[in-house]
């Protein structure tokens, strides 16, 4: 059954990106990265995925070894993908759709040898834009991975041993994740974007500033990868933000719950308020057709009106959105901040984050995954939503 629902649903997917290649003019669009080709065709392989505009999808595998199908072919390299074609009758795109913004100089150039095309458009942004709006299967897949991400953070409090390090902490987390069926891959898009499974950020490591377009920071264990957990041990009155990816399917849901080691100052409660605060205003105004601009405002609004714009998305250095896409990747579009151009459709799916970093004890705020419907948006990550107790 899942199987079935799977080829309808890549089908559809198929037909919807055949639509939209055809408003730009191109003859077709050839994808080799990894996230692109699963989801046109529900796999992974290395080689190369091209979709007439007018027919159906042919698939030229290097590795792996074995696979078959009527359109398949396996090549050694994509110089051997116009003789396929002769062979076929079929002709050469001349304008097509390429992953410039994900694909090398190099592989671009020799895709231009190859092809000889007189226009190329970027299939990045394409693609992109395809994979805002979730189908059926998709949600499901994002249903299943909400429903054992909730379930594991529930579990987190078992986690803590006294006078353990963020990072132990974190192992721990990771290790319960992992055993609850967690694929394990933080999947970004960009650069410079590497972490481990997420991110647990210890005290004052919130407000350490890092080169990672996340909300919140953290010094991380080496200069290499300068983000999240550092080795602070956990103290009597501060808190540990807990901003682990969900991936129990191949689609990420994204949710981050603060808990607390002993009572923590007035501040960190009533800004943790605030972050609610904003989840219910975004929940009443949020629905198809609203601007993820005005949203971002109406969330800085709130935030201004409370004193807390010194320390919304950071201090040092401060995030300028307060929402994401979230699907295959952690940070889709669309993007929650003052200057979007983008507007909510049903179906979307995306993570809304207020967090604020208080002095001298650490992160506190909340975030939960969220979908988009035709009246307005359901949440997916549903757990408790206050400061949790460790000890």
């Amino acid at each position: 059954m899942i199987a079935k629902k799977l080829i309808k649903d890549l089908f559809f997917r198929q037909k919807k990106a055949q639509k939209a290649i055809r408003k730009t003019g191109a003859e077709g669009m050839l994808l080799t990265t990894d996230v692109n080709i699963y989801y046109m065709t529900g796999l992974v392989f290395n080689g190369y995925y091209y979709l007439p505009v007018d027919d159906d999808p042919l698939l030229f595998v290097k590795r792996p070894g074995g696979l078959a199908g009527e359109r398949l072919f396996s090549i050694r390299k994509p110089e051997q993908i116009p003789d396929i074609f002769a062979a076929n009758g079929w002709e050469l795109p001349e304008n097509a759709l390429l992953e410039m913004d994900e694909i090398s100089y190099n592989e671009y150039m020799r895709l231009q040898n190859i092809f000889h095309f007189k226009k190329t458009d970027n299939a990045t942004t394409f693609m992109r834009r395809i994979r805002t709006v979730k189908t059926p299967w998709e949600i499901e897949q994002l249903r299943t991975s909400a429903d054992r991400h909730a379930a594991t953070y529930a579990r987190i409090p078992d986690c803590y041993r006294p006078g353990m390090t963020d990072l132990r902490f974190q192992a721990e987390i990771e290790h319960r994740m992992r055993l609850n069926g967690s694929i394990g891959v933080f999947r970004a898009f960009g650069p410079n974007m590497n972490i481990f499974m997420g991110s647990v950020l210890a005290g004052e490591n919130a407000a350490t500033p890092s080169p990672h377009d996340f909300a919140l920071g953290g010094g991380g264990q080496t200069a290499f990868c300068p983000i999240g957990a550092n080795g602070t041990v956990l103290k009597e009155g501060m808190t540990v933000m807990v901003d682990m990816a969900g991936n129990f399917t191949d689609y990420l849901t994204d949710m981050t719950r603060v808990y607390s080691i002993g009572m923590l100052p007035e501040a960190a409660y009533c800004a943790h308020c605030i972050s609610q605060e904003i989840q219910d205003a975004v929940e009443v105004m949020a629905k198809p057709g609203v601007a993820c601009a005005d949203l971002y405002n109406r969330a800085y609004a709130i935030v201004k009106k409370a004193g807390l714009a010194d320390c919304f998305m950071g201090m040092r250095q401060q995030a300028k959105f307060v929402g994401h896409g979230i699907g295959l990747e952690i940070n889709e579009p669309p993007v929650f901040t003052p200057r979007s151009g983008e507007i909510l459709e049903e179906n979307m799916t995306f993570a809304l984050e207020p967090k604020f970093v208080i002095p001298q004890v650490g992160a506190v705020g909340i975030e939960n995954s969220f979908l988009v419907t035709c009246t307005g948006i359901e949440k997916l990550t549903t757990f408790r939503e206050d400061i949790i107790p460790l000890d």
